[in-house]
């Protein structure tokens, strides 16, 4: 399968790094700190959304500021600990990606999204964080805004995404989606591709976009 686009966004955590064990590591701690049952916060999806839709639908919204401002420090303080190991292709597959044909979208705060790519040495000319949209994913918000601002055509692009709702997100703004089945498993990925990570993918750059291929 070839897929043809002009501009790739992806998502980061589960996408382009790892930060699997440190979200499981802080979140915890959070939910021990501001008094979560553990059944309440199993039952609470985690990956691909916005720290302050998760903490709305854990606490009282007087609550919910603060308790964001304490999972972002307790997240950032994490990077050094594990909080951002690229994962597999990452570093080639960008790489071979001009600066402006390719964006960061996460539901990630923008402290946090610049800790984890510093660390990793990503460092993308397009970012899209959760500050710069009224609705995160599973809305289409974040990556239509990714698209206006590298200039390309919606249906010109192809979301790379690990999660459930970031999948949706792209699908709602008319994008191709490839998913990644680092945090989930592949039958709960829909996704017109579904590969393990980036190493499974290369880019062949030309004149008329990206040409994306399955490698054998």
């Amino acid at each position: 399968m070839k897929i043809h686009a002009e501009a790739l966004l992806f998502d980061n955590d589960g996408t382009l790094v790892s930060s699997l064990e440190s979200v499981r590591r802080c979140w915890t701690r959070w939910a021990e700190e501001f008094g979560i049952t553990a059944e309440d916060f199993a039952r609470v999806e985690l990956h691909g959304r916005t720290a302050v839709a998760i903490a709305a639908d854990l606490l009282p919204a007087d609550v919910v500021p603060t308790a964001v401002a304490r999972i972002e420090t307790l997240e950032v303080e994490d990077v050094p600990n594990g909080g951002a190991v690229l994962l597999p292709g990452t570093r080639d597959f960008l790489d071979s990606l001009p600066a402006d044909r390719w964006a960061v979208v996460t539901s990630a705060t923008r402290r946090l999204a610049e800790a984890r790519l510093a660390h990793a040495g990503i460092l993308p000319k397009t970012l899209v964080v959760a500050e710069d949209v009224t609705r995160g994913k599973p809305d289409p918000e974040p990556y239509l805004l990714a698209a206006r601002q590298l200039g390309v055509d919606p249906a010109r692009c192809v979301v790379f995404e690990d999660a459930p709702a970031g999948l949706q997100a792209g699908r709602a703004a008319g994008m191709i989606t490839v998913a990644l089945a680092t945090t989930h498993q592949a039958q709960e990925l829909d996704a017109d591709l579904v590969v393990s990570d980036l190493s499974a993918l290369s880019a062949l750059v030309s004149d008329g976009g990206v040409e994306i291929s399955a490698r054998h």
